[in-house]
């Protein structure tokens, strides 16, 4: 595997960098309220200190064109893919401190399995605001250095990744859905999978840590 950047072409089937949306309240809020673990991520959908700023009704109003929003993080240390997730919307992942995408195309699944011969990686400098695609398989972020964690502000419609709705069960990728708007596939070797969810990830668990 080798680490490219958002802003290389390649990015393109999985996204694209926002260039001209001003975050810096954001970032600093972030950087300010929240911790960012040594050994573990954590992932928060909705945080009231980031949804107050000016920027939340630009992003609601002209990058989701009036949907309803909530803007949350994902702070934390991790080399590893573990799993993928998709979404029926693109995710914005604002960054705060540089940091790695591993990434790939929901096309690639097939009956819920998917090899991880297919994920890329993509470095994200501090400041930037990606968006990541409705069909880009994606999960928690990697660190840009080894040892230096990553806070990243997540920007998706409401009510994502909040508890998994009634009702399901009648579809086939119904196997996949882990929490609201949240499809799941996990690699046999996580917690994910201990829990319950789909294990469909196929080959090695992806670790950038020889990468960074």
């Amino acid at each position: 595997m080798q680490i490219m950047s958002v802003f290389d072409t390649t990015f393109a089937p999985y996204g694209r960098v926002i260039a001209d949306l001003d975050c810096t309240e954001l970032l600093d809020t972030l950087r300010k309220t929240t911790d960012k673990p040594e050994d573990a991520v954590v992932y928060v959908p909705s945080a009231a200190q980031l949804e107050a700023l000016p920027v939340f009704a630009t992003l609601r109003d002209s990058v989701y064109g009036g949907m309803p929003i909530q803007i949350g993080y994902c702070n934390g240390s991790n080399t590893k893919l573990n799993c993928v997730e998709y979404h029926r919307d693109s995710e914005i992942n604002i960054v705060a401190d540089d940091m790695v995408f591993l990434v790939g195309l929901e096309s690639d699944i097939t009956d819920g399995k998917l090899d991880t011969a297919s994920i890329r990686a993509f470095r994200a400098p501090a400041g930037t605001a990606v968006e990541l695609y409705a069909t880009t398989l994606h999960y928690a972020p990697c660190d840009a250095a080894k040892g230096a964690g990553f806070r990243v502000a997540v920007v998706l419609p409401r009510g994502t990744n909040t508890e998994k709705p009634d009702g399901t069960g009648t579809l086939g990728e119904d196997k996949l859905l882990w929490a609201r708007n949240k499809w799941l596939i996990a690699h046999p070797d996580t917690n994910e999978a201990k829990q319950g969810a789909f294990v469909g990830l196929m080959g090695e668990n992806p670790d950038i840590a020889p990468l960074i």
